[in-house]
């Protein structure tokens, strides 16, 4: 064997080393920590050429090259001139983005159990000071975990809370100091965490949850004002209590940054927009996935999304009877959830992805390919990766692209990330190296001339390797001329090849072993015959074997043919319902409950959503286009049923931690989704009275709502409804029923819901009066510091001046009698007792009042305080001259209160037609809306009803439902609804099938 001459290590290369050395220690002058031991030399200039670079998102380059320097890009594209003391590396085969930013790092800390102050917010969840980083370490195996994704920094969150407090941002490389690029400000973190029911800890409820948020903002705001005139002038005012987190959380209103609502549906994007709007905040949404279902809506909210990609898993529909465990809005948002990216991108809505939320996050590249694959283009993908969220949290100047002076994070591939054979080879964070995956080992399928040396002859013949290396050891033969001697053995590890085969059919008896390296189509190294001869051999890769079909098959997944429901699932409609200019019934029996009483034969003329006419023999003069004409001969025409108690259409019902919660509202947690909405139409329900439950002596806000099926939130409420409260006696508000665990919450007696009331009203009065001197603007006033807001004395200052009503749960004839009296003493007036089961008992006193009474037909019994319930309640109290109304308190009864109504004349012997007020104008009455709805007369709203029969018949079938002059409900189109969502129930099922199979 010929050896090479010894080499001489040229000048430029011990210029190189000393540049390596020099520049090593460059990092070492940036950082407070002392070293130990000895410093570290590793080398920080590298050279990565050949690789495929994607600057940015839209931009390729070719056999691109980059350069690093001491953690920052020194040039990216073509580098003129290698640096000499770089480090090569060479990328060939590899694609280089800039590093990924993970928008949404929950961190796991417990840093709001362990800074409890004196100065900490009254309220727990309510912590704006903190930082995501108090108590924050990372474990190694979380930062691997991301990194394997692409990953090279995040944004790190705080973990609970409802004011969570604020993020950071941070490296994902190993955790030090170093690794924290802002410790806080970025934005703040909100949530509408709340407890359950039972927990003791304000809120329990949503309801609880957002009424707090915007009691935190006004409080936030007063706080700032208050220590701004008490240092100006701090002789004529008293200090304010100090609170840490009210100072905290008022500078960050007053940054402009952003806050950012954690959401688990698209109704929480809502919710989050509402308070955004009130308090004029930037609105960042921490999605969910379901934001398709809304788009319109969120849109409006122009709001930034970061988006998880949490799709559901495919339903187990493998049997009819687990198919039934799903409902059509499940279905239908597993075939919708994959597309929940393009639409937000088609929308306009700026979006970056988060890989929170998946049950392992893995699934993360899985999911996201699935978008592209469906859609979704790979330069916006790219873009909700780096750029965009870059921008979003204010680094786009030294990340989120590969540039000359940003920081050398960068995503290596070996392929295109967005395709699911690709791995993420290894990242690079700070300028430093991570690499996730062994370098792949070659590829030698095909056929390769062998040149092997013997007797100083070249001899060149075949080697032909098949099948999956490494794997199984016999997939190799050796060719000569049409001579092919299988391997006896094969092996591919690191690069290193090693083959035997028997060589006697070429004239080598026994066993030849060939060992040697592999690189690019290209083989050397050493064979060995079994008489000890050595021999050397190369080899050249002649062509690789093409993919067979059936590898490179496999159906390609396509966007949901689905188009958004309003809302989402069974009986969704695709848009509202149109509103007909003119609509016209003919022919029917009128159940005006107004002056006219019940016209026979009788028409109905609706203009523009408003009743113009009723009368005989009505035409529509003039063009007939865009108008609805309904021959009605043998119906029935009612108004639209008004259910004066319901708790159906709402989130969130009872704030049951304290006694006095008239700061929350039932319009905050309105659920226009509720599948009651439509059952109650197909009964003949248009108008609704949401309350709060009765957990407290003074609950929450109500909200009276129209059931306007596909319609937003804010939509559903009726505008012209006066504001209302519900306050609850007896029972409940005691927690006698609560059980042995529910002993301390005052009151605990009747008595003591009598004086928590009246202690309210003293503090609304003298709220009442200390604003009212504020606002007298009487000298030496605006030197003090302004009475805080108090969205809870607020509502019962409403009630004082008569501007809200008040809807009280009531049973025992005692209490009733008490809050009669509460009511007269502070000046104001019951608008309703709600069940008042004894009512009957007092119902002078009632009527004396001005009270009105929404009652049960006949229930009775199902508790101690009901013993003393009669049927007859309703109609006795009619008689009497209270205004009388029967309601469901249930979603279930709510769809037939017609025929509650007619227990009125079975029990009692009132007339059908003012039987039937008792579910129309009644409840109209008794919540001032009957200027507006609850009869059929000119002037008023179109919501009627088209009955097959007799309202109060058992056997009569609501037909249509009209509100507004549009058509929510009707039967026949109710019978073809239900065929559609059948077939495709069943075309979604085959859909999953497929999917499932091609999974397998």
């Amino acid at each position: 064997m010929v050896r090479e001459p010894k080499r001489q290590i040229p000048n430029s290369s011990i210029v190189k080393l000393l540049l390596l050395f020099f520049f090593s220690y460059s990092n070492i002058f940036s950082q407070t920590t002392p070293t130990e031991g000895l410093h570290e030399h590793t080398p920080r200039v590298f050279y990565l050429k050949h690789a495929t670079l994607i600057p940015e998102p839209g931009k390729i380059i070719e056999d691109g090259e980059l350069v690093i320097r001491d953690g920052l890009i020194e040039s990216v594209g073509r580098v003129a001139n290698v640096p000499a003391d770089a480090f090569e590396m060479d990328m060939t085969g590899k694609t280089i983005y800039a590093g990924f930013i993970e928008p949404f790092l929950e961190a796991e800390t417990d840093a709001a159990d362990s800074s409890q102050t004196i100065l900490r917010n009254w309220n727990e969840k309510v912590h704006p000071e903190f930082s995501s980083l108090y108590g924050y370490s990372p474990e190694e195996k979380d930062l691997k975990e991301l990194r394997s994704l692409g990953f090279t920094m995040a944004q790190v969150v705080p973990p609970s809370g409802i004011f969570q407090g604020k993020s950071s941002l941070i490296h994902l490389g190993n955790w030090s100091a170093a690794s924290v690029i802002k410790q806080e400000v970025p934005m703040q973190v909100m949530s509408f965490e709340h407890g359950g029911w039972g927990d003791s800890i304000y809120p329990n409820s949503l309801l609880g949850a957002i009424a707090l948020i915007r009691q935190t903002f006004l409080d936030a705001q007063w706080y700032k004002n208050a220590g701004e005139t008490y240092s100006r002038f701090p002789n004529e005012n008293e200090q304010p209590e100090l609170d840490e987190s009210l100072a905290a959380l008022g500078d960050f209103l007053k940054s402009g940054q952003p806050f950012c609502f954690r959401t688990n549906n698209e109704l929480g994007a809502l919710r989050s927009g509402k308070i955004a709007e009130e308090f004029d905040l930037p609105l960042w949404l921490k999605g969910s996935g379901y934001e398709y279902r809304r788009l319109d809506a969120i849109k409006e909210l122009k709001p930034f999304v970061i988006l998880p990609i949490n799709f559901p898993e495919a339903p187990d529909v493998s049997s009819w009877e687990s198919a039934l465990q799903y409902s059509n809005a499940q279905l239908r948002h597993w075939d919708q959830a994959p597309d929940n990216a393009q639409r937000l991108r088609q929308a306009g809505i700026s979006f970056a992805f988060t890989s929170t939320d998946l049950s392992e996050r893995k699934q993360f590249r899985t999911n996201l390919s699935r978008s592209v694959e469906r859609g979704l283009s790979r330069d916006d993908a790219l873009a909700s990766l780096t750029t965009v969220p870059a921008e979003k949290l204010g680094i786009s100047h030294i990340l989120g692209t590969l540039a000359p002076g940003k920081i050398a994070n960068l995503t290596i591939t070996d392929g295109d990330y967005f395709e699911s054979d690709s791995d993420v080879m290894e990242v690079w964070i700070q300028g430093e190296q991570f690499r996730l995956q062994p370098e792949p080992e070659e590829d030698i399928h095909g056929k390769w001339l062998i040149h092997w040396e013997v007797d100083e002859e070249i001899h060149v013949d075949s080697l032909l390797f098949s099948g999956k290396i490494p794997g199984k050891t016999t997939d190799g033969q050796f060719v000569h001329d049409t001579t092919k001697i299988p391997f006896d053995s094969l092996s591919l590890e690191h690069g290193f090849v090693t083959f035997r085969f028997n060589g006697k059919a070429i004239d080598f008896p026994g066993q030849i072993r060939f060992s040697g390296t592999v690189k690019g189509g290209y083989m050397e190294g050493r064979a060995v015959a079994a008489d000890g001869t050595s021999l050397n051999w190369y080899a050249r890769l002649k062509h690789s074997p093409e993919e067979s079909p059936e590898e490179k098959s496999g159906a390609v997944e396509t966007a949901s043919y689905l188009t958004p429901l309003y809302p989402e699932g069974a009986f969704g409609l695709e848009a509202p319902p149109e509103q007909p200019r003119l609509v016209l019934v003919k022919n029917a029996t009128l159940w005006t409950c107004g002056p006219s009483g019940i016209m026979e034969e009788s028409d109905i003329l609706v203009r523009d959503g408003k009743i113009r006419r009723i009368g005989k023999n009505l035409e529509i003069t003039g063009s007939t286009k865009n108008a609805v004409i309904i021959d009605a001969r043998g119906k029935h025409v009612t108004p639209g049923l008004i259910d004066c108690h319901s708790h159906s259409a709402a989130n969130s019902i009872n704030e049951g931690t304290q006694a006095v919660t008239a700061e929350v509202r039932i319009q905050d947690v309105l659920n226009p989704n509720d599948i009651n909405i439509y059952r109650e139409l197909a009964g003949g329900l248009t108008t609704a009275n949401i309350l709060h439950g009765s957990a407290n002596p003074i609950g929450g806000q109500n909200a009276v709502i129209k059931l306007r099926w596909s319609a937003e939130p804010e939509e559903l409420l009726y505008k012209n409804a006066p504001p209302g409260i519900k306050f609850a006696l007896g029972e409940n508000v005691k927690q006698s029923n609560w059980g042995d665990d529910h002993t301390t919450r005052y009151p605990q007696t009747r008595m003591g819901v009598d004086q928590i009331i009246r202690d309210a009203f003293i503090a609304a009065r003298k709220y009442q009066l200390e604003w009212a001197e504020y606002k007298s603007g009487k000298s030496g006033v605006l030197r003090r510091i302004p009475p805080r807001r108090d969205l809870e004395l607020e509502a019962l200052v409403e009630i004082l001046d008569g501007k809200r009503l008040v809807h009280c749960h009531s049973y025992r004839q005692d209490e009733i009698l008490m809050m009669v009296r509460i009511a007269e003493d502070f000046g104001f007036r019951i608008a309703t007792f709600q069940h008042v089961l004894e009512g009957y008992k007092v119902a002078e006193i009632l009527a004396e009042h001005g009270a009105g009474a929404s009652t049960f037909t006949d229930w009775w019994a199902y508790k101690y305080e009901v013993m003393e319930a009669i049927p007859y309640n309703g109609a006795l109290m009619q008689e009497i001259g209270v205004v009388t109304s029967y309601n469901s308190d249930s979603s279930e009864l709510a769809r037939r209160m017609n025929t509650e109504a007619a227990k009125a004349v079975k029990y009692g012997g009132l007339s059908q037609e003012e039987a039937l007020k008792m579910v129309t104008l009644n409840p109209a009455i008794q919540l001032g809306i009957d200027e507006w709805v609850g009869s059929l007369e000119k002037g008023k709203d179109a919501d009627f009803v088209i009955w097959s029969d007799n309202p109060l018949s058992t056997y009569a079938v609501c037909e249509h439902t009209w509100i507004d002059g549009k058509e929510y409900f009707n039967i026949v189109k109710d019978r073809q609804r239900r065929k559609e969502m059948a077939r495709e129930r069943n075309l979604l099922i085959q859909k999953i099938l497929s999917s499932s199979e091609a999974e397998k």
